[in-house]
């Protein structure tokens, strides 16, 4: 289908025996794949007769885009989701709407329409956390794929320094970002907090990539980042990956989605009551994977509150 749209899209009247020559197809072959073309709503003309061809209607050769229905819902509510912060960089409503709207020229009508749809009945929560300019993650991102040092500004919990790196990793850590690094001044890997760099300059000193310590950065980053007195608690919620981003954002973790209505969720917490509290608040379902000693709480407080409830004559 591809191959048939870019031929049409040369502009020229193609006649029906050469385009199914050029498709290496039969006539009948060529009129079902045309026909089909029709109804995912690209407008092609046909004339008949013995001169008969096919074009494609004037202000219709937009570049195709042939995706399936669940490919065309994941594209628009990832717009959105990026409207709301949920990817952690600060992209405003009326940019994703600009995007969601040149989408739209070149979806089928009927994508189109279920799209629409879609997006009319989505609604998610702003994030809570820090965003990241755009700006930044693109000098960044050039600097990784030119292999060029970077300077920057950067602000600490102990001040701010001038920082010189070799770029090689972004990362995105729940609804944040980081840059993975090696630091030039300290002679080692570090990571830094993308809303924490300031004024990001790309050198003309160029490099050769070191050895990663590690093969999983994500990975070993989510480990680095929680002390070995940190709970670690695993649950599969009865809701979808984006809503309990959504209404989870409180507690520091990582989501799975498992299908559209549930996923599993890792939690790091310091106490197991601190995630019953945010879990009993936001009334989702869930089911506790492990440790077995967090269900064994729940239990044991659900007992307690129970007897709490009943009153000194039952």
């Amino acid at each position: 289908m591809l191959r048939l749209l870019s031929l049409l899209q040369t502009g020229r009247q193609w006649p029906a025996a050469e385009l199914a020559t050029a498709m290496e197809v039969p006539p009948r072959t060529l009129r079902r794949d045309l026909d089909h073309l029709r109804t995912l709503g690209y407008p092609v003309e046909s004339t008949r007769g013995p001169g008969g061809n096919y074009r494609l209607v004037a202000g219709g050769a937009l570049p195709p885009l042939m995706l399936e229905h669940d490919e065309a819902v994941a594209t628009v509510l990832g717009l959105r989701l990026a409207a709301a912060g949920g990817t952690g960089i600060d992209l405003t409503a009326e940019s994703a709407d600009r995007a969601a709207a040149k989408l739209r020229r070149v979806l089928p009508s009927v994508l189109r329409r279920r799209t629409d749809e879609m997006l009319a009945a989505v609604e998610f929560g702003s994030g809570e956390q820090p965003r990241v300019a755009p700006a930044v993650l693109n000098v960044l991102a050039v600097a990784i794929a030119a292999r060029r040092c970077l300077e920057f500004a950067y602000t600490a919990k102990d001040g701010s320094s001038s920082r010189s790196v070799e770029p090689m990793r972004l990362v995105q850590l729940g609804k944040r970002w980081y840059l993975y690094a090696w630091d030039l001044d300290r002679r080692d890997w570090r990571s830094f907090r993308l809303d924490r760099i300031t004024a990001p300059k790309t050198t003309e000193v160029a490099f050769e990539p070191r050895v990663l310590p590690v093969d999983d950065i994500a990975a070993h980053l989510q480990e680095r980042f929680h002390s070995p007195k940190s709970l670690r608690i695993t649950l599969t919620l009865h809701v979808g990956a984006s809503e309990a981003a959504a209404r989870l954002h409180r507690i520091d973790g990582s989501f799975e989605a498992l299908g559209d209505h549930r996923c599993r969720y890792v939690a790091y917490v310091d106490s197991f009551e601190w995630l019953a509290v945010v879990l009993t608040l936001t009334d989702i379902g869930f089911t506790v994977e492990e440790p077995a000693e967090f269900g064994e709480y729940l239990a044991r407080t659900g007992r307690r509150l129970l007897r709490g409830s009943r009153s000194s004559g039952s």
